[in-house]
């Protein structure tokens, strides 16, 4: 594994009830692989002008490297609680915890997803 520590970032809207739910998840998945899970950014996207720079598709967004663990295709950007599709095939307010783990491990090795 590489010694270059992955950008770990979290992007909330204030309207939605699983951000918490979703930190707590990137902490562990960090903290499990030796990363630093106070180091992880938490931004709040308060406008649709900040949606639409950042390209937010909804809360909670969790990115590895500003890549999104879980690219939402063609998701126009906005203010709104986003739907994630689990491994398993249940929809989830939160991404998969083996998403999060894979993007983080893929960065670490220095390769893309």
């Amino acid at each position: 594994m590489s010694s270059r520590t992955p950008r770990l970032e979290l992007l909330w809207w204030e309207g939605c009830p699983s951000t918490d739910e979703a930190l707590a998840l990137l902490r562990e998945e960090a903290a499990s692989l030796e990363l630093d899970p106070s180091a992880i950014e938490v931004r709040e996207i308060a406008t649709d002008d900040a949606a639409d720079r950042e390209r937010f598709v909804g809360s909670p967004t969790i990115r590895i490297d500003g890549a999104d663990v879980q690219p939402p295709g063609g998701t126009p950007a906005g203010l709104t609680c986003r739907v994630y599709r689990l491994r398993d095939g249940r929809v989830s307010p939160v991404p998969d915890r083996a998403d999060i783990r894979a993007a983080i491990e893929a960065t670490l090795e220095g390769g893309a997803r």
